[in-house]
């Protein structure tokens, strides 16, 4: 894993962005996978800000989302695919038939997750995957303990995770307690990843992926030490207790 120190949110999200552009650019069909929750959000803004300004396309870019909440309509201010279009979608021209996110309202949840792998294999994984990562090591809603062989799955959200995410909802009550997430070896398909994380509350759990060299199921992020080609970009309070 190389990991790139920044100083602060907005030199990651720069950073990472200017990534995602000179892959765009360089491969207009390119396949990425994208993350939500607050930390990519500096970085889709500077991809809109790119897309304003000089006109990077994504008319032939696919996108496929790391996961959605189960039970909660696509409609909904506190779905993903909401927040996907909020913060990106509605501001660059990438097709609505070309973006991917799992359907958290269907009725089988089973086939839904089949069917989304499906979609990942045929495309044979994305170029470039954008993750964040929890303060408990999740990667996507993988929590500690998920197989590092798990592929697109339904999972029960830990009670440390619900309370990350109940900043987004009116109370604690209303975060979901499921969601569908591509798997552990769904997210190791992509050819590319990016590790992005910020903020001292990252610290303990950064301290933990990056002094050791274990690879634990406990501690999902860890995973990607299996991977050939892990960037990770973090600011200085995101790593102030791994040096």
């Amino acid at each position: 894993m190389r990991v790139l120190e920044v100083r602060d949110y907005q030199d990651m999200s720069s950073i990472a962005s200017k990534i995602i552009i000179e892959k765009v650019q360089s491969k207009p069909d390119s396949k990425l996978g994208l993350a939500t929750g607050g930390t990519p959000i500096g970085l889709y803004q500077e991809l809109i800000r790119d897309y304003r300004k000089n006109g990077t396309s994504y008319e032939r870019v696919c996108t496929y989302n790391l996961d959605e909440y189960v039970g909660i309509d696509p409609e909904d201010p506190n779905s993903y695919r909401y927040f996907m279009e909020k913060n990106l979608f509605a501001h660059i021209n990438v097709p609505e038939s070309q973006v991917h996110i799992p359907d958290g309202t269907v009725e089988d949840l089973e086939a839904e997750c089949k069917r989304y792998d499906d979609e990942l294999n045929r495309r044979e994984g994305v170029d470039i995957q954008i993750l964040g990562i929890g303060s408990n090591g999740h990667i996507g809603f993988n929590e500690p303990g998920t197989s590092f062989s798990s592929h697109t799955h339904i999972v029960k959200l830990a009670e440390t995770t619900r309370k990350a995410n109940a900043r987004f909802f009116e109370r604690l009550e209303d975060v979901p307690t499921q969601a569908i997430t591509m798997g552990i070896a769904s997210i190791l398909k992509a050819k590319q990843i990016l590790l992005l994380a910020s903020g001292i509350k990252k610290a303990e759990v950064m301290r933990r992926l990056l002094t050791s060299d274990e690879v634990d199921e406990q501690l999902p992020a860890s995973a990607l030490k299996k991977h050939q080609n892990v960037t990770i970009i973090a600011d200085e309070e995101a790593l102030s207790l791994a040096k």
